[in-house]
Order: C-alpha cells, then structure tokens, then sequence
C-alpha cells in the first residue's frame, strides 16, 4: 500500500516541482510560484532562496518517487540457473555430431536444425555446443517450447549467407529464437551477419533503390527467462539483436560493431518486452545503440559505451497515428562518444499513449552532436510531415549527473508538442559544454515544463 500510495502521489509532486521550474515556453502567472517567493512583477526569482527546495525534492521526495516507479518496479526474476553450466550431470551435444562442417564455406544448416531438435526436446539440462569454427547458416528458426533447460555455447563464429535469395521465406530474420524458456546463449563467439550486400542494396545508401527490410542478425520472440552473454555480434543486416514480446531478459557483455555507414543497424532493439537489464556492453553501429520501442516496460541499461551510432532512443514512438506506450526505464552509466544523438525520446505527431518513467543518469558524453534530445515531432522520410493534433505524451522524465562536450551549439533540445507539452521533466547536475575552447553552447525549449536542480548548463532562456 505504501508503494502505491508513492505513485500515486507522484504526478503531484512533478506539478508541484514544475510549477516551481524556472522554464516553460508557455509559462503563465502561477500563484505557487508567489508562495516560493517569486516575483511576479519583474519576471525575476531568486535561485538561491530556494535552491535548498529544489536538492529536498530531487534529493528527497522526486527522488524516491522516481525510483519507486522505476529502480524498485525493475525486480527481474532471478534464474535458478545460472548460465554457465558446470555440472558433471548437464548433457552435451556438438553441432559437429548432426554434420555440421565449419569450414565456413558449406551450409550447415540443416545440421544445426537437427542439433537444436534433439537439444530442445531433452528432458534435463543441456548444452548445444557451437566449436571454434566457421559455420555458414541460412536462416533458421530455433522454435520452442523446449523441454529443456538450453545453453547454446558458441565458441566458434556463425555467419550469415549472403546470398539474398536465401532469406526469400522469411526476409526479416536471420537467427530467430520462437517461444523458447530458460535459454542461455553465451561462450565467447562470434554471430556475423555478413550485411555488405544488404546495406549496399538499402534504400538510405542508394535513394534509387525500393525501401525494404532487411534481416535482424539475432532475434528472441515470445521468449521468457533469457541470458544472452560474452558474444561478439557484428555486422548486422539490418539491427543486431532484437528482444520481441520476450519478459525476464539478461542482456551483458556484448560487443555489437559495424560500419558508422551502415544503414538501421541498431545494436540492440526492445519492442513489447518487460523486465529486462542490459550490462555491460559496447556498442558502435551505425543507427542507435539501444532503441527501446513500444510495449517495452521495466528496463535497466548500465555501464554501455555507445559510439558510433545514433546513440541511446526510446522511440520512435506513434508512427501512423499508432499507440504507443513505454515506461520505466533507467540509464545509469553510459559513455558516448562521437554519436550524432546522446539520450534521445523521439515520436511522431499524430500518435497516441505516453513515455513516461525514464531516468538518464550518470553519463558521460564526449563530441556529440545533440547530447539531450526531446523530438516530439520527429519525421524521418523525404516529405514534410503533416501537421497534427495529437501526439505521444512525454512526462517524468529525470536527466541528472550528466557531463561532457557537444559537437553543436544547441546542447540541450527539448522541442515538444503545441497540444501535449512534455511534462515533468527534471534537469538535475548537467555541466554540457562545447567541444573546444571557444565554443559555447545552448538550450533550447519549446512546450516544456521542466525544473532544475544542482548546477544545470546550459539553461533554457
């Protein structure tokens, strides 16, 4: 009952808090600000009269609060298992006894298939092994449910054919995980999706070209009870890792690398999952690093060094007037560098449901180019987009302990909708200068409710 009455007592304290805030686009006369002491009449407050105000919320009350409805709601189960496996009584099987090659030229996957049909159907816990070769794979569905609790050790590499006309069934999956529990795939290898052919075929590369999809490297769908650990995942068709409508996922130590040019290579993309932590891992692809979509709840990403890339986004959010809706999510430890985007929610007008929940914290930028980013009307195709009237609501949104040096003048961009104005959104200890000496830098805010806390630059004027 506590913890409910916390949250309910949450969008109080964030009106509370951004009816003190010294920014607003559309700010009004407010008789609260009367009672802290502001001065109507010229415009002008007094920061210091009750920046002890601000430390106690941010400190204090918002503090808890947020954390009550994101820190505290991200409680993953925790496996029994524990991914590694060590016991002399697990089974193991090697892909090499169903006829793989791994000369890195013939196709193994029909070997594969028959290795993962035997591993899945095992009564007991079972290793399917992948040795330090080269094996070449079409696409393959490892389907579920499993009777088994599976790792898939790779110490070898796996890689993609690159000849299109494989993918003909299915041109949206490479690796594609379908309802499996208590999946572990770990052991130091690599997945290469070998995607040159498909960027250079993109629509983005070449503007004469049909847009069409391309391959997710690895997916996990409908998947629950997940440990994808220590692999080297690289050069990706189209993104590298995609958890669909998967619950209780434990995403670390991955190395995810391609090109800065390769076209919608996400790292790692989260759609319609919950409870999910992501560690640990080192990402420079050439699209986001982690984008988090819709459907996507209770995530935690820790210690990610991003770059290059497009940096870490939830979003986009409400394409073709759709719903979205995606909450509780905590960033705390990044490094970015060189990213054309630092923290960034993106949506588009017309849609419908909220971003709510989010924390970016402890990050550390260095040369990027829109470090914190709010776009609630982002349009990413050739023609204008249409102006519309609703839009996706941006609310309790915590940026604190963020540093580092950005690549243009406008360090700072919250650019919100007319009808829907983000809300709630607190800028707490933000030291953000211009990369080089002589270069200062900005903020610019346009239908925002915001309040600061600690040292924040730069400000919105």
């Amino acid at each position: 009952m506590a913890q409910q009455a916390r949250v309910l007592l949450l969008p109080f304290f964030i009106i509370m808090l951004s009816s003190i805030s010294c920014c607003s686009s559309t700010s009004q006369p407010n008789p609260v600000l009367r009672h802290f002491g502001h001065h109507e009449e010229s415009g002008r407050h007094d920061s210091q009269a009750y920046s002890s105000y601000f430390s106690n919320i941010a400190d204090g009350e918002f503090k808890d609060l947020i954390k009550a409805v994101t820190d505290a709601a991200i409680s993953l189960k925790r496996f029994n298992r524990v991914g590694t496996i060590s016991s002399t009584s697990v089974k193991t099987v090697n892909v090499d006894d169903f006829g793989a090659e791994g000369d890195g030229t013939h196709d193994d996957t029909e070997a594969f298939k028959k290795a993962w049909k035997v591993a899945c159907s095992y009564q007991g816990r079972i290793v399917l092994v992948v040795p330090q070769k080269k094996y070449r794979l079409k696409p393959i569905r490892f389907s579920g449910p499993c009777k088994s609790d599976l790792t898939l050790q790779i110490s070898g590499t796996i890689e993609a054919s690159d000849d299109r006309s494989d993918y003909g069934q299915d041109g949206r999956h490479w690796l594609l995980f379908d309802s499996v529990q208590n999946l572990s795939v770990e052991g130091g290898g690599t997945i290469n999706g070998n995607g040159k052919i498909w960027w250079q075929n993109s629509c983005k590369t070449n503007k004469d070209l049909p847009c069409k999809d391309a391959p997710t490297a690895l997916t996990f769908y409908q998947s629950k009870n997940l440990i994808v650990k220590n692999l080297k995942i690289q050069d990706a068709q189209q993104i590298h890792v995609s958890f669909e409508k998967c619950s209780n996922v434990q995403a670390s130590k991955l190395t995810i690398t391609a090109p800065k040019e390769s076209p919608n290579t996400d790292g790692i993309h989260v759609t319609d999952t919950q409870n999910i932590q992501i560690s640990s891992c080192v990402i420079g692809t050439g699209d986001d690093c982690i984008s988090i979509v819709s459907g996507s709840k209770n995530l935690q990403a820790t210690d990610i060094t991003c770059g290059p890339g497009h940096g870490i986004s939830i979003g986009s959010l409400g394409s073709g007037n759709s719903e979205a809706y995606v909450s509780g999510i905590t960033v705390n430890g990044a490094k970015l560098s060189g990213t054309t985007n630092g923290v960034r929610i993106k949506t588009w007008q017309g849609g419908s449901g909220s971003a709510s929940n989010i924390k970016f914290q402890n990050i550390e930028m260095y040369n990027v180019t829109n470090p914190i980013i709010i776009d609630q009307n982002y349009c990413d195709q050739d023609k204008p987009c249409k102006k519309q009237g609703t839009a996706v609501q941006v609310q309790n949104v915590l940026y604190k302990n963020i540093q580092g040096t950005s690549a243009s003048e406008v360090a700072i961009r919250f650019d919100c909708s007319n009808n829907f104005p983000c809300q709630g959104i607190l800028l707490q200890n933000i030291n953000l200068k211009g990369q080089g000496r002589e270069k200062t830098v900005t903020a610019l805010c346009n239908n925002v409710k915001l309040a600061y806390a600690g040292v924040v630059s730069p400000r919105c004027p």
